[in-house]
């Protein structure tokens, strides 16, 4: 659905700048992916439901024929990328996470999924051309994460940043406490042994949905910005705001949202 003679989807409808978010744990919607090939095109442009919209669908749970149907989903990059995994589990994962960020933005934009002309932005480390997927369209933000069996996708109409992660073991934990600012590595350091992957987890995702709202990644120093290790994450910067999302045991996961 292109505007006459310039080849590029039609702008959605303008939004006023996103409230900040609700306090709280958020909580996504579950993300069907049955049927994807034979849903039809939304009559045009929709409208977020909210300043900010979450979706969580489990890789585990899609069966031969909707993992079928969602590689037909994707441009040929996004297949390039999905055939480079050595593992048919990572494989699965990438192709259901892109299939359902092509989903959620088909309905948002009113355009088959199939026909979403996702770009990439430069990477922010060395500026090639392999950086964060966006739709150049102004309004129109999202973010993807996976991890495990999980994928979570949030779309905004500002800059947003999502990420999910396994809890971290031990071992992990004690070789990454160089990603942590000196305080929060000061709480960790109070907590029992056994309460330290919890909170260490509660803490990297907040910095990694951070750091892609930013859209930098890990290329900017995760120890520079403090989001807290604790049950409550803390504001990075002025105008963002981190929330924690609700997820499967077993697992963390935190949006960041650009407030005004």
């Amino acid at each position: 659905m292109s505007e006459p003679g310039t080849g590029r989807l039609p702008a959605p409808p303008a939004h006023a700048p996103p409230p900040p978010m609700p306090s709280g744990l958020l909580c996504p919607a579950v993300l069907d992916l049955s049927g994807l090939r034979r849903r039809t095109r939304a009559p045009g442009p929709g409208v977020p439901r909210g300043p900010l919209e979450l979706y969580l669908t489990r890789v585990g749970a899609q069966d031969e024929r909707t993992l079928r149907d969602a590689r037909e989903l994707l441009d040929a990059e996004e297949r390039d990328r999905a055939r480079a995994f050595r593992h048919e589990r990572d494989r699965a994962a990438y192709v259901v996470a892109h299939a359902a960020l092509r989903d959620v933005l088909s309905v948002l934009l009113g355009v088959r999924a199939e026909a979403l002309p996702l770009a990439r932005e430069p990477c922010a480390g060395c500026g090639g051309p392999h950086g964060r997927p966006v739709v150049r369209l102004p309004g129109v933000h999202f973010s993807l994460s996976h991890s495990g069996d999980l994928v979570l996708v949030a779309v905004a109409p500002a800059p947003v940043g999502v990420d999910v992660e396994g809890l971290a073991t031990n071992r992990a934990v004690l070789g990454a406490q160089s990603a942590l600012h000196p305080a929060e590595a000061d709480e960790l350091a109070l907590l029992p042994a056994h309460g330290r992957p919890a909170a260490f987890t509660r803490a990297w995702v907040r910095k990694e949905a951070y750091l892609k709202g930013l859209g930098t990644g890990l290329v900017r120093d995760p120890a520079l910005d403090y989001v807290s290790t604790g049950p409550l994450p803390a504001a990075p910067a002025p105008g963002w705001s981190v929330r924690d999302v609700l997820v499967p045991a077993g697992y963390a996961a935190a949006v960041a949202l650009r407030t005004p």
